[in-house]
Protein backbone atom coordinates (compact mmCIF):
# COMPACT_ATOMS: atom_id res chain seq x y z
CA UNK A 1 0.00 0.00 0.00
CA UNK A 2 3.17 2.47 0.90
CA UNK A 3 4.82 1.82 -2.64
CA UNK A 4 1.67 2.02 -4.20
CA UNK A 5 1.18 5.24 -2.74
CA UNK A 6 4.77 6.10 -3.63
CA UNK A 7 4.57 5.56 -6.98
CA UNK A 8 1.40 7.40 -7.90
CA UNK A 9 2.76 10.59 -5.74
CA UNK A 10 5.95 9.66 -7.35
CA UNK A 11 4.30 9.92 -10.94
CA UNK A 12 1.59 12.62 -10.18
CA UNK A 13 4.73 15.63 -8.95
CA UNK A 14 7.24 14.84 -11.66
CA UNK A 15 7.55 18.71 -12.78
CA UNK A 16 10.06 21.11 -11.21
CA UNK A 17 7.80 23.61 -10.33
CA UNK A 18 4.96 21.05 -9.09
CA UNK A 19 7.81 19.70 -6.42
CA UNK A 20 9.05 23.44 -5.56
CA UNK A 21 5.09 24.58 -4.85
CA UNK A 22 4.85 21.29 -2.88
CA UNK A 23 8.43 21.62 -0.57
CA UNK A 24 7.01 25.33 0.57
CA UNK A 25 3.04 24.16 0.43
CA UNK A 26 3.26 21.16 2.40
CA UNK A 27 5.00 22.96 5.61
CA UNK A 28 2.80 26.12 5.04
CA UNK A 29 -0.72 24.02 5.01
CA UNK A 30 0.62 21.41 7.94
CA UNK A 31 3.53 22.93 10.11
CA UNK A 32 2.39 26.59 10.38
CA UNK A 33 -0.75 26.38 11.45
CA UNK A 34 -0.21 24.08 13.98
CA UNK A 35 2.66 26.35 15.28
CA UNK A 36 0.27 29.26 15.17
CA UNK A 37 -2.16 27.56 17.07
CA UNK A 38 0.39 26.73 19.94
CA UNK A 39 0.36 30.57 19.85
CA UNK A 40 -3.44 31.03 19.64
CA UNK A 41 -3.21 32.75 16.58
CA UNK A 42 -6.23 31.00 14.65
CA UNK A 43 -6.42 33.43 11.62
CA UNK A 44 -2.77 32.90 10.93
CA UNK A 45 -3.13 29.26 11.35
CA UNK A 46 -6.16 29.49 9.07
CA UNK A 47 -4.38 31.73 6.52
CA UNK A 48 -1.49 29.64 6.35
CA UNK A 49 -3.25 26.58 5.62
CA UNK A 50 -4.88 28.30 2.94
CA UNK A 51 -2.19 29.45 1.14
CA UNK A 52 -0.34 26.52 1.77
CA UNK A 53 -2.72 24.50 -0.33
CA UNK A 54 -3.54 27.30 -3.08
CA UNK A 55 0.61 26.40 -3.53
CA UNK A 56 0.17 23.02 -3.97
CA UNK A 57 -2.73 23.92 -6.09
CA UNK A 58 -0.67 26.09 -8.01
CA UNK A 59 2.05 23.14 -8.41
CA UNK A 60 -0.82 21.06 -9.88
CA UNK A 61 -1.36 23.61 -12.28
CA UNK A 62 2.26 23.47 -13.54
CA UNK A 63 2.17 19.78 -13.89
CA UNK A 64 -0.92 19.82 -15.92
CA UNK A 65 -3.31 17.09 -13.48
CA UNK A 66 -6.14 17.86 -10.63
CA UNK A 67 -5.09 17.97 -7.44
CA UNK A 68 -5.18 14.55 -5.26
CA UNK A 69 -8.42 15.89 -3.05
CA UNK A 70 -10.05 17.43 -6.74
CA UNK A 71 -9.87 13.91 -8.34
CA UNK A 72 -11.19 12.10 -5.38
CA UNK A 73 -14.17 14.69 -5.50
CA UNK A 74 -14.54 14.40 -9.35
CA UNK A 75 -14.24 10.59 -9.28
CA UNK A 76 -16.97 9.97 -6.70
CA UNK A 77 -19.44 12.89 -8.80
CA UNK A 78 -18.49 10.99 -11.72
CA UNK A 79 -17.07 13.83 -13.45
CA UNK A 80 -13.70 13.95 -15.95
CA UNK A 81 -10.73 14.81 -13.90
CA UNK A 82 -6.83 14.68 -15.17
CA UNK A 83 -5.11 12.56 -12.67
CA UNK A 84 -1.97 12.47 -14.43
CA UNK A 85 -0.13 15.72 -16.37
CA UNK A 86 3.06 14.03 -18.03
CA UNK A 87 2.75 12.30 -21.79
CA UNK A 88 1.42 8.91 -21.83
CA UNK A 89 -0.81 8.93 -19.10
CA UNK A 90 -4.94 9.47 -20.19
CA UNK A 91 -7.94 11.26 -18.55
CA UNK A 92 -10.45 9.56 -16.62
CA UNK A 93 -13.76 9.95 -18.25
Amino acid sequence: MIRRFLKNYAERHRNPANRFFHALGLPVTFVLPVVFLCQSREVAAGLAFIVGYALQFLGHACEGNDAGEVVLIKRALGLPYREFGSVGHSVKQ
